[in-house]
């Protein structure tokens, strides 16, 4: 499901996506504050110090600035409803649903990304993007979020459990639209 042809889609997309960074970067902040134990704590800052300094900061300018397109895009409707997930969230300091909504964003990227067809695409902006969300460092990220999530629901009830499992839905109708929507 990657977009890795063309530059209209990914101009939209990646203009969309780009509205999520701030909210983003947040939530794996709280993420950092939330999370039940230093070693939990330690991938987190160190993704977010990726997030917000390195590689996906400047590919998100490069890339837009490539494909004419703008950091200050008008939020689509399903790019605000996802934000204001992710802002819900991190407001509301609950690691447990911190942790479904960073897991499903990730996880989903992953999918597409690890579906790219091969050879990868010529133009930075296609490649690039498969190569931040498909790598072995990326894949342990995913990992590392859903054995997080796997061990904090061991130790829930059933009515904490589907909380929990409601948001992570939510994450995951939001991610699918937010796709679709860039893809329309």
């Amino acid at each position: 499901m990657a977009i890795t042809t063309g530059t209209a889609d990914m101009r939209r997309y990646l203009e969309q996506d780009f509205q999520f960074v701030d909210s983003f970067t947040a939530l794996l902040g709280a993420a950092v504050a939330s999370a039940d134990t230093f070693e939990a704590r330690v991938p987190y800052g160190r993704f977010l110090g990726q997030v917000a300094t390195t590689e996906e900061k400047t590919y998100f300018h490069r890339a837009l600035e490539a494909l004419g397109g703008r950091t200050d895009a008008p939020a689509e409707p399903v790019t605000a409803a996802f934000r204001d997930l992710m802002d819900e969230v991190r407001a509301g300091q609950d690691y447990a649903l911190i942790v479904a909504v960073l897991c499903v964003a990730e996880w989903s990227y992953l999918g597409w990304a690890s579906r790219a067809a091969q050879p990868q695409p010529d133009s930075f902006v296609h490649r690039e993007w498969i190569e931040l969300h498909e790598g072995a460092e990326f894949r342990a990220w995913v990992a590392f979020l859903r054995g997080e999530l796997d061990r904090l629901a061991a130790g829930m009830d059933e009515e904490r459990r589907e909380r929990v499992l409601g948001v992570f839905r939510r994450a995951v109708e939001l991610e699918r639209a937010f796709f679709d929507m860039a893809t329309s």
